[in-house]
């Protein structure tokens, strides 16, 4: 099977499970996603599809990519990325699947878990506070004057200078992060919506890869 799908997230809401508890979830549009590309151990070293998710307009997309989606009988897509084809217990297998097929959420019928990537907010340019978490100087009049500085950089004798990877202030966000395992509420097949438990990374409209996670067998 294919281990996920693409798609985008639309936002976060609450149901109400049997018991009548609210669960908040996060809702991600899964699909239709379209196969561009078909990766196989005896061409590529490795199974995998290559997946294109919501149509871009033709007379915005580069001349080799117009050639690559053609090439498929699909048109040139917004979101392109590749997904393994696993077996049940992880193992990886040839890919039984056509140019130009359509995936939708379907594929996670029968799916406990899943884990999300996806793209973190952007937080612009921060301080040591925010971005690490310092917990800064003294707050109360005549202690200091400097209450959300980063402090001293280094020492300034034996090294003389601040040690490579020390935590500054800078840019925050937009990092490719994955939140795993979290749990499938709910699969709305025909409005290709899936229902996660829990908040997943980046802003609403953004892409997302969502992968299952393989069962785990007693042994």
């Amino acid at each position: 099977m294919v281990s996920g799908l693409l798609g985008k997230k639309l936002g976060m809401t609450r149901i109400f499970d049997k018991d009548g508890a609210a669960v908040p979830v996060t809702v991600l549009q899964m699909g239709p996603c379209r196969i561009m590309q078909l990766k196989t151990v005896e061409t590529d070293g490795y199974s995998a599809v290559q997946l294109g998710f919501e149509d871009k307009k033709r007379e915005r997309e580069t001349k080799p990519l117009l050639g690559h989606a053609k090439k498929a009988g699909v048109e040139p897509a917004k979101f392109i990325r590749e997904v393994r084809i696993v077996g049940s217990q992880g193992e990886t297998l040839e890919p039984e699947l056509k140019l130009g097929q359509v995936l939708t959420v379907g594929l996670f019928k029968g799916v406990q878990k899943v884990d999300v990537i996806g793209i973190t907010k952007g937080r612009g340019f921060t301080g040591v506070v925010k971005r690490y978490g310092f917990s800064g100087m003294g707050d109360s009049h005549g202690v200091s004057k400097v209450h959300r500085a980063p402090g001293s950089q280094s020492s300034g004798t034996t090294m003389s200078r601040p040690f490579k990877g020390s935590r500054r202030p800078g840019h925050m966000g937009v990092a490719r992060q994955t939140t795993k395992n979290l749990k499938i509420a709910r699969v709305v097949e025909d409005k290709n919506l899936l229902l996660v438990k829990g908040a997943v990374p980046g802003p609403t409209g953004g892409f997302v890869i969502v992968n299952a996670v393989p069962a785990k067998v007693k042994k």
